[in-house]
């Protein structure tokens, strides 16, 4: 319950009435739908470029908190020897997702952009 309210009193302070009576263009042309995460596109190009921009930030932020978690495996792991491997196991997975999570952005931009030439993106 604390939390509920400690969200509503830091986005009522951090959301200036500036920003919150920002104009948005794209919106308000009905090219796009007003939501909690913004104005989501209907057309079918710059819908997947602003969901790739969600996708690629979520499998970052989860590849960061597994490195952490990794860590914190091999930190508390007492010198146990199949303790230690699962950590460093950990943390290599973590690592190869967010290469697997960058590289991801390059290679759907090579097949969008240049080979499909899908406008928009």
């Amino acid at each position: 319950m604390v939390w509920i309210f400690l969200l509503f009193l830091f986005q009522s302070v951090l959301m200036s009435p500036r920003a919150v009576l920002a104009v948005n263009p794209f919106c308000n042309n009905n090219r796009g739908i007003d939501s909690a995460l913004g104005c989501v596109p209907v057309e079918m190009g710059p819908f997947v470029a602003w969901l790739s921009q969600y996708i690629f930030g979520i499998a970052g932020g989860i590849a960061f908190l597994m490195m952490v978690y990794g860590f914190f495996l091999m930190a508390t792991s007492s010198g146990d020897p199949k303790a230690v491997q699962g950590a460093k196991e950990t943390v290599t997975s973590a690592i190869q997702g967010l290469l697997v999570s960058i590289f991801g952005v390059f290679i759907l931009r090579l097949i969008a952009l240049n080979i499909l030439q899908i406008p928009g993106l």
